[in-house]
Order: structure tokens, then sequence, then C-alpha cells
């Protein structure tokens, strides 16, 4: 089982310290023992530990900056939610193939924001400028958020300030397990609450670092007897030997576990496996063991988002992927909502 993060290495911006939820985090950390160290910049983390870049890498993984968010333009975040909500960056797991290889490029580190009250009030402002429609507001986008939540409890703050809102809603992900601080959140079904969730395979060999399967699943059915609309992304979807088998496994648990109320407003979103160039290559850096299929020559090339183009499954090997993963829905979860497949 992996336990609840526990940063090795804190640093602090000077001005974290005229929030409350600076003071309370120092605080924290100084009772608890951390080492806590100074930084002009959340962006400017210098001198961190290690021999090499791959001793650097793992000790940024484990070290959390506490900083105020300067940048209260939210960016979209389609095609999840209209806006991401920018309430932490960087993330503790280990998985092989995520898209923050090369986004965090040079800083692995985490950093959680303590100017909360001024990210709810831009909020506030996105939600008056699409009234009377309803804005959703994503807080995954850059980070597992529910990975240092019970030391932070911004996501908590969050669920119930949206619980309040009749124009906004939160979305957020989790590859974690430490979820019961959330469960008694007022959270008035305005936060959908997903877990990114693979079979068996894709788990153990490339996620290391974040809960088994059966521990996603066991927190999935907790929130939603909480009452938390409830909801699954799959992915990757990765192509391996047994992935039928594999996915049907994973369908076949969750329906078991899951109670009919948390079934009744079920969504599903399905993300093959995809990787850049520059994926590839600091993946390759990171984590030279990986098991995970870069082979080009086996993938289609599709244009991405800025102009980076980005390798995908065959029309082919989509199809069957869709075809398959569609039945197991369908047969499993027949009033869940498949919401996209990309």
């Amino acid at each position: 089982m992996v336990k609840p993060f526990v940063p090795q290495l804190v640093y602090v911006e000077p001005r974290a310290l005229d929030y409350p939820l600076g003071r309370e985090l120092i605080s924290k950390f100084e009772t608890m023992g951390i080492e806590i160290r100074e930084t002009t910049s959340h962006n400017q983390i210098r001198n961190l530990p290690g021999d090499n870049d791959f001793q650097k890498y793992r000790i940024a993984k484990s070290t959390l900056v506490v900083g105020v968010r300067k940048t209260l333009k939210f960016d979209t975040s389609k095609p999840s939610a209209e806006f991401a909500i920018p309430f932490a960056t960087g993330c503790m797991g280990h998985c092989h193939y995520c898209y923050l290889q090369t986004t965090m490029g040079s800083k692995p580190y985490i950093r959680t924001y303590v100017n909360i009250d001024d990210i709810f009030e831009a909020a506030d402002q996105y939600m008056k400028e699409r009234a009377p429609e309803i804005t959703r507001f994503e807080a995954s986008c850059t980070s597992d958020i529910a990975g240092i939540d019970h030391l932070t409890h911004t996501l908590k703050k969050a669920i119930e300030y949206f619980g309040k809102s009749d124009l906004g809603q939160l979305r957020f992900v989790t590859k974690f397990a430490h979820i019961d601080h959330l469960l008694d959140a007022k959270h008035n079904g305005r936060t959908r609450f997903r877990f990114s969730m693979n079979d068996d395979y894709i788990i153990k060999n490339f996620e290391p670092g974040t809960s088994r399967q059966a521990e996603r699943i066991e927190a999935a059915r907790k929130v939603g007897e909480a009452g938390y609309p409830l909801g699954f992304i799959i992915a990757p979807i990765y192509l391996h030997d047994g992935w039928k088998e594999g996915y049907k496994d994973m369908f076949e648990k969750l329906e078991s576990a899951l109670t009919h109320s948390s079934k009744k407003d079920l969504t599903f979103e399905l993300i093959q496996h995809r990787f850049t160039k520059p994926a590839k290559n600091v993946i390759q850096k990171n984590y030279p063991m990986t098991k995970l299929e870069l082979d080009e020559t086996k993938r289609k090339w599709k244009w991405g988002r800025y102009g980076i183009g980005k390798y995908v499954y065959t029309d082919q090997e989509q199809e069957d992927i869709k075809d398959t993963l569609g039945r197991y829905i369908h047969t499993y979860f027949p009033n869940s909502k498949i919401e996209y497949f990309t």
C-alpha cells in the first residue's frame, strides 16, 4: 500500500507566510521535523540535493514548494471542462508515460498555492462572464491535487466553495486512495470526483508511487456512498498482451464494488496512450528500464496542441479500443455516459 505523501524537503516563498494557509503549512512541517528552506520564487528552486540528474529528479518529486500563485488567468481545459483552476502543480507519482514529464521539464517538484481566496475570486469572474451557463473547472490538469490534500485541505475548501455556487462545478481526478477527509465535505453534488483507473498490468508496470487498483476501487466505492457524482478516466488505454482480458477484469471489479446509487450518474473518459518525441527522450532518461512501448513506426502521427505532433495508435487499433471498452462499459454500466474518447 502506498502511504500518504510526506515531503522530504519543503521550500517556502516569504510571501506565502502572508496567508493563513502558508503559516499553517509551515507550522505543520516544522512540527513534523521536515527541513524547510526559503526561495524567492516557486519557479526558481535551485540547489536541489543529488549528485546527478537521476537523483535530483527523484528528490524533486518528493519536494513541496509552498508558494503564491501570481498568474490568475486560467487556461482552457477541453474536453473535460471550460477552465483549469490552478491550486497546485506537479505530482509525487512516477507514472512513466505522464505528459508532465515534458511540461514540467526541469521543475518536477510539487507546488501548492496558498492564496486560494484570490483563485476563488478569479473563478467567480469567469463564472459571471459565462452566466447563466454553468462553468466547469478542472482542478487536476497539472497535478494530482488529491495526492497532497491530506496536508493542505485546499481541495476540500474548493469542493465546499463550489458546493455553494449556482454557476460553477468542480472536477478533478486522482490516482490516490487517501481521500477519507473529503467524504464529509459539503459538495451538494457539484463536484465530479473521478479516479484514474487502469488494468492491473499498467498500474503495476507504469504507475509506481500511486495507489494500487484495489485501493482505488475501494476509495471510489466510498466516494460514491458519500453522494458525489462519480467518474472514471481510463487512461492511458495501452495495448499489451492480454489487454482485453485486463480491462474486462477491471470493469468486473468496478461493477461488483460500486453501489446501485453510485452507478446512476457515472461518467467515463477514455484516453489512448500517446507520446511526443520530446516526451520519449525524457521518459527514457528518467526511467531507463521502462517497458513502455515507444516505437514511432508502430504508431500514427497526429497534430497536437500548439503544433506539437504526437504518436497515437493506428485507426484500426483505435476502433478496436472504442469497440472493446465501449462494449464493456455498456455491459457493466448501461446507465453511464462515455464523455469522450481521444
